[in-house]
C-alpha cells in the first residue's frame, strides 16, 4: 500500500483535515479512520436536534459517501486503531490490516469522564455519540424522571430538551454552582434561573455517596443524605483526551497529547488537532490549553491539513464557545479567566455582556447571554478586538450607544 495521509478519528476534526488536504493540493492516498459505523457527523446537535427531533433522528453528516469518493477520500468506518509505529510509520488495525502513512493526524477527540463509582447499570448512561442520543432519546417523555449528573454544556443542553419532551428533571452538581469552569457566575446565574423556570430542579454543592442501578430505575444518594429516584441517569461530568495511542507510541501527554504552536508533536511526522491535543496559545503567552469546542474542531482540522503539508502556520484563533438551552444563547469569545477584571453591557431584552479585562487593560475574553442571536454581533466584534490585542475604552465598552465597531476601528 502506498504511503500517504492517516487520520485517525473521523469526527469533526479528522474529516475537516482531509477535504483541507485536498483542497490545499495533496493528491496522494488519504486514510480517514472512525471507531464508529457512521459517516462522520457533528456532535453538536446530539443534545439537541437528536434528541428533540419530531421524527427518527438521524446523524447529521459531514460529508456524503459520494463527496468522499470524489475526493479520494478512503473512509474505514467501524474500526480500532490497535498500534502506532513510529519506526516503520504505520498504524495496525485490530483486524490486522496496516496503513503506512508519510504523515499521521490524531484527531481522536475525548471520551466521557466515567464516574468512579459502583452500582452503574442500564439505567446510567453518558452522551458522546449519535448511538448514546438515540438511546437516551427512548427514555424522554412525559411521565419519566430524568437525573443529570453533572451542571456543565452538555448536562445542561440535554436537561432543556429533556424538558422540552415533557420529561421530569433533576440536575445534580457536585460544585457549588452550575458551569464552574470557564462561565461567568453572573451567566450561570441566569442559566440557573431559566432551567428552574421551565421546571427542572437544580441541586448544587451536594456529591453523590451512592449509586443503585437495577435495570428498571437508579437511586442516586447524595452526601447530604438525600435520595433521587429516576428513570435514567445521565452522567455528564467532563470529557477527558483520547491518549491512549500517542501514550504508547511515546509521545508527550500534557492534558492531551502535547503539540506545539503548528499542531506537530515531538515527532515531525505524527500532528494532532481537536479535543485530543493542548497547544501552546501564543495570545495569551503561550498557555498551554486544550479545547473542547466545535469551532475548534474545525480550525485546527484545516490547519492540521495546511502544516502536514509543510505551511508551517501557528495557531492563532481565539477560542469560541456557544451553548443554547432553551430560548437563550450564551457564547464566550476567548479565556475569562484571564481577566483581571470585568466590565458590564446590558443590551436589553434579557441580554449583556461581560468584557474581560487584563490588569494592562487588554481585553482578553468576552461572555455574552441572551435570547436567540441577541449577542451573537457583538461577540464576533468582541473577538476581533481581542484578536487584535486591543485596549478599548472601558467607558466604551460599558454603554451600548458606543458601537464595538467604532472601538474595533480605534
Amino acid at each position: 500500500m502506498a504511503r500517504g495521509m492517516v487520520i485517525i478519528g473521523a469526527g469533526e476534526c479528522g474529516a475537516r483535515a482531509a477535504f483541507a488536504l485536498r483542497e490545499h493540493g495533496f493528491s496522494g492516498p488519504i486514510m480517514l479512520v472512525g471507531a464508529e459505523r457512521h459517516l462522520p457527523y457533528e456532535r453538536p446537535p446530539l443534545s439537541k436536534e437528536a434528541i428533540t427531533s419530531d421524527d427518527l433522528p438521524v446523524a447529521k453528516s459531514i460529508a456524503s459517501p459520494e463527496r468522499l469518493s470524489e475526493h479520494g477520500i478512503t473512509l474505514i468506518t467501524d474500526a480500532e486503531v490497535t498500534a502506532i509505529d513510529r519506526a516503520e510509520k504505520s498504524v495496525r488495525l485490530a483486524n490486522g490490516a496496516v496503513l503506512p502513512y508519510e504523515k499521521l493526524l490524531l484527531a481522536t477527540g475525548a471520551a466521557p469522564r466515567l464516574l468512579p463509582l459502583a452500582g452503574l447499570g442500564q439505567r446510567c448512561a453518558y452522551l458522546r455519540t449519535f448511538d448514546d442520543a438515540l438511546a437516551i432519546r427512548a427514555h424522554l417523555r412525559p411521565g419519566n424522571h430524568i437525573a443529570i449528573i453533572g451542571g456543565g454544556f452538555i448536562g445542561l443542553e440535554l436537561a432543556a430538551s429533556a424538558r422540552k419532551l415533557g420529561a421530569e428533571i433533576t440536575i445534580i452538581e457536585a460544585q457549588p454552582r452550575i458551569l464552574m469552569r470557564g462561565v461567568p457566575e453572573d451567566i450561570a446565574s441566569v442559566i440557573h434561573a431559566l432551567h428552574r423556570a421551565r421546571g427542572a430542579e437544580i441541586i448544587c454543592g451536594d456529591g453523590i455517596s451512592a449509586i443503585e442501578d437495577d435495570g428498571k430505575s437508579v437511586r442516586i444518594s447524595l452526601a447530604s443524605g438525600r435520595s433521587v429516584e429516576a428513570d435514567l441517569a445521565v452522567i455528564g461530568i467532563g470529557a477527558v483526551p483520547v491518549t491512549g495511542l500517542a501514550e504508547a507510541a511515546g509521545l508527550r501527554i500534557e492534558n492531551g497529547i502535547a503539540v506545539d504552536e503548528q499542531l506537530c508533536s515531538a515527532d515531525p511526522d505524527i500532528f494532532a488537532a481537536g479535543d485530543c491535543c493542548s497547544f501552546p496559545l501564543a495570545l495569551y503567552g503561550g498557555r498551554r490549553v486544550r479545547l473542547e469546542a466545535w469551532r475548534n474542531a474545525q480550525d485546527q482540522g484545516t490547519l492540521a491539513a495546511r502544516n502536514m503539508l509543510g505551511a508551517g502556520e501557528a495557531h492563532a484563533a481565539v477560542p469560541w464557545f456557544w451553548s443554547d438551552q432553551h430560548d437563550m444563547s450564551l457564547q464566550i469569545a476567548g479565556l475569562s479567566d484571564e481577566g483581571a477584571h470585568t466590565i458590564r453591557r446590558d443590551l436589553g431584552e434579557n441580554a449583556f455582556i461581560l468584557f474581560h479585562l487584563a490588569a494592562d487593560g487588554r481585553l482578553v475574553a468576552a461572555s455574552g447571554i441572551g435570547p436567540g442571536n441577541a449577542v451573537a454581533k457583538d461577540i464576533r466584534l468582541a473577538e476581533m478586538l481581542i484578536a487584535k490585542r486591543a485596549r478599548p475604552n472601558p467607558a466604551g465598552l460599558a454603554t451600548p450607544d458606543v458601537k464595538l465597531k467604532a472601538l474595533l476601528a480605534a
